[in-house]
Formats: structure tokens, sequence, C-alpha cells
């Protein structure tokens, strides 16, 4: 499959520190034996989740922010495969599939103009929305890591086809709820970090979008006569939860899962909405880890899920900022989602 690469137990083992008397995920998540026949194996694999890498900084970039998301992926890996396998939290019902190889893309993005670099965006989204579909007529449920929020339109695309595909929507469409301190509905001129959800939306497989955290001081005026005049829309600001407290964070959480109760439900959550994490677009004000948790396990106890995706996220950013957390907090995300789907 182009600019794809499957992971094979030996890639897991590479991330794991195994210890005596100890099991860890590392150990006991699934793999793919067969890569040519990779969907009939992923059809009778017992693993309810896949993990798919998207290891790219580019669709960030096209959308003026610094580059750098493509290092999430593999801090991720070191911290979730070290996570402990026990009664809580089962690696054998996760498979990792692999990562996208987009390095050549990657390569050839440096130092292009903006429409250029759209332009890739737009390339990616094809592949990211192809495997993504594919992954979801199995019958699994996908966890995307990393990246920049541009691979958001792929998701939805590529979850959306699949459940028709497979049967359990008629229209090709889902709802999806962002956790995120920006709408990303940006205008449609040219693919990137910005306006995955208003592609989605204009092309007819996005269907109630719902968003926490918006932060006041981001948000245009035109985007916001967008959003407002939109039934299918629906936007909370971090400023009405924790600073005028207009409405509590559980209010807020009921609102909307309501809203995205019919139909299935995509989860975004963009990591620059979280206090201090590196992100392309990092912020001294926001959620809490702690929030973002509980945020996590609400949605995805209460809503038919259509896949996690977590991007935004850096070890390492282009200006030189570097943390070792990011990964271990992705990791946690992740072991939420499981734990709370089931």
């Amino acid at each position: 499959m182009q600019h794809f690469t499957f992971y094979k137990k030996e890639n897991h083992l590479a991330f794991t520190r195994t210890r005596s008397g100890e099991t860890k995920l590392g150990e006991k998540i699934q793999a793919i034996s067969n890569e040519k026949r990779w969907q009939d194996a992923l059809k009778q694999s017992s693993a309810r989740f896949v993990l798919i890498g998207i290891p790219e900084d580019i669709g960030v970039r096209a959308n003026l922010g610094v580059g750098g998301t493509q290092t999430a992926w593999k801090s991720f890996l070191g911290s979730f495969f070290n996570i402990q396998h026990n009664q809580f939290l089962s690696g054998e019902s996760i498979l990792l599939l692999g990562e996208f190889d987009f390095t050549e893309l990657q390569v050839k993005s440096k130092n292009k103009p903006l429409e250029y670099l759209r332009d890739i965006v737009a390339e990616m989204d094809k592949h990211v929305a192809g495997l993504i579909q594919k992954v979801v007529v199995c019958g699994k449920i996908p966890i995307v890591v990393g990246g920049g929020h541009n691979n958001a339109y792929g998701n939805i695309k590529g979850a959306a086809l699949g459940l028709q595909e497979a049967g359990k929507i008629k229209k090709a469409q889902i709802n999806v709820i962002n956790f995120d301190a920006h709408a990303d509905f940006r205008a449609l001129e040219g693919r990137h970090s910005g306006n995955g959800f208003s592609y989605a939306m204009q092309e007819g497989y996005l269907n109630k979008y719902g968003m926490l955290g918006l932060h006041q001081n981001y948000m245009s005026q035109s985007m916001l006569d967008t959003i407002y005049q939109n039934k299918n829309i629906q936007a909370h600001f971090f400023e009405d939860i924790f600073v005028t407290q207009k409405i509590s964070m559980e209010q807020t959480m009921e609102v909307l899962l309501y809203f995205t109760r019919n139909g299935y439900t995509g989860i975004e959550i963009d990591l620059d909405a979280i206090e201090n994490v590196l992100s392309s677009a990092i912020s001294p004000s926001g959620f809490s880890t702690s929030q973002a948790r509980q945020f996590i396990h609400q949605s995805a106890v209460k809503n038919k899920i259509a896949y996690l995706h977590i991007c935004e996220g850096a070890a390492e950013l282009d200006n030189g900022l570097k943390s070792s957390a990011t990964g271990k907090l992705i990791a946690y995300l992740v072991s939420d989602f499981v734990k709370a789907v089931g």
C-alpha cells in the first residue's frame, strides 16, 4: 500500500522495555502477519481498536503554523507500549497497523510556497481517507495519532464511507466532537490544518459538528457568523466555562453529547486545547490534562464511536522547543478511550 508502513511484532518489542514479573502492552498488542491480505487478517483479529500513526507536519505548515507535529508518534509509542497490561487495560484489544510514510512528501515540501503545500495535503487526504475506510469496513475503531489537524478530513470521510459500506449507516455522514482551542473551520482555500472540518461539511461527510473549548481571542468574526448561521454546528467557548462561568463543564458536555446523540461520532483531540502542552499552537491557558481525560471518557462512554484522532502535539517543534511529556499524555488519552469504549 502506497505511503504506508505495516508494523510487525518485532517493531512493537523495539519500543517495549520488558521486566521480569510484569507484562507490558507492547508484548500483547496485536500485529498484522500477512501484509498482502491485511484486511482479511484484520477482520479475523479479536482486536477492537486499530492504532495508526500519521507522522507529518505539512498540514500545519500549510496553515502558517510551527512545524514539528511529525515527532509525536514515536514519542507516543515509547510511552504507550510500556503501560502495564492488566485487568484495567488489555493490549490484546488493540492492533497496531502501522504508520503513514510521508517522508518523501515532507522532503519535497521544505521551503515551498503555501499553494504547493496545500496540494500535498490534498494528496495525503486521499491516502488517509482510503485507509480509514478500509479499517472501518473491517468492523474496527481507528485510533489515529500524530500529524496536523488537517487529517481530521481524511478521518471523517473515511469513517463515513466505511460505515456506509459496512451497512451501518444509510448516508455517508457522521458527527464530530472537537476538543480544541480553534474551530478549524476556515475558508475553502486549499487544504491545510485549519479547514479540515469546513471541507468535510461542504462535501457532506460531516453532519453535526460540536466544538468544546474554543478561545474567543482566536475566532474571526466571519467564522463566528458562519458558525452561528449553521444549525448543524455548535460552539462552546473556554471563557464561558472557566472565565465568566456562564455554564459548567458538566452542563456543556451534556449539551454536546445530546447534540451528537444520533448516528456515529468521531472524537477529535487537538492538544493545543490543553494548557502548556507542546503543540503547533501551544497555549498558557487551556484545559487541564485531567479535564481532557474526563472529556474523552465521557464522550466515548455515551456516544457510538466512529474513531478517535489525537493531533497537533509534538515532542520537538521546529523552533527548538522540546517536551518528553507529550507522548506520555497521548498514551494516557488513548488508554482512557480504550477503557471507556470497552
